[in-house]
């Protein structure tokens, strides 16, 4: 390692440090923009460890995608304590921000549309507000193309032995995921043989605990702008609070929540 390197110009702290450029002379700005940065990096953490752990969910090598999953997991915790320090902002402190943002939003976050897509939850219309930008575009509609980590994980059953329709296995994988008894009847035989299935049983709790971490943060989301802002429109155009309510409804993975009823 070349002795030239320090803490600084190894984290390229000097970019980092300098990228907040707030416009509206607020105090809080510096908040609000930080926030947001820190998440997107959050984020980027996240897409590294989930293409990972799909890539060896594919090849049927378990162990190195849970310590992979589990790290998302954290990662998520992070995202989900970054709305505790964004709502100390009141809607005072946001009213002298917001006129500043333009029409740009969260909505328009490229790297948590494509945590979205990796997961499943895939709106081929959400690629359109990218088109301005047509690498993130591609690589957008290239994850659409790609089966999604749940996909995998329902073909890992297959190979394993469970029964699992065809029509899901041949499913065209840009289509919206739908629920299917067949695999809601292989997670069962998971769930009630674990002892059995014992890594097939953990990988299920992993996914869950995506889930379950990914609606935390949309719930934390929609509690912050319904504090701040209230029912108004989002700055992206959207109807805001009830926009992110109806996200909520929307399951990723939705044999793994189904299934606990059944067994």
């Amino acid at each position: 390692m070349s002795s030239d390197v320090t803490y600084s110009s190894y984290l390229d702290l000097d970019r980092i440090l300098a990228a907040q450029h707030p416009a509206s002379g607020a105090h809080d700005e510096m908040l609000f923009i930080i926030v947001h940065q820190a998440s997107e990096l959050w984020l980027k953490l996240c897409l590294h460890e989930l293409t990972e752990a799909r890539a060896h969910i594919a090849v049927d090598d378990l162990r190195p995608a849970f310590k992979m999953l589990a790290r998302v997991a954290r990662a998520q915790g992070q995202l989900i304590q970054s709305w505790d320090v964004l709502s100390t902002m009141t809607p005072h402190d946001y009213s002298t921000i917001r006129p500043h943002l333009g029409n740009s939003s969260g909505f328009q976050s490229a790297q948590y549309r494509l945590m979205e897509f990796m997961l499943g939850g895939r709106n081929p219309d959400m690629i359109t507000m990218h088109e301005a930008t047509p690498e993130v575009a591609e690589t957008l509609r290239a994850e659409t193309e790609r089966p999604s980590i749940y996909d995998e994980a329902v073909r890992l059953l297959a190979r394993r032995g469970l029964e699992i329709g065809e029509d899901v296995l041949n499913r065209d994988v840009q289509a919206v995921y739908a629920h299917s008894p067949s695999v809601e009847a292989a997670w069962a035989e998971v769930y009630k043989h674990p002892n059995q299935y014992w890594d097939l049983y953990e990988l299920a709790e992993k996914l869950v605990d995506l889930e379950y971490h990914f609606q935390r943060w949309r719930f934390g989301h929609l509690k912050t702008v319904e504090r701040i802002i209230g029912f108004k429109k989002g700055t992206g155009g959207t109807p805001g609070v009830p926009y992110l309510a109806g996200v909520l409804k929307a399951a990723f993975f939705p044999e793994l929540l189904s299934v606990r009823t059944a067994i």
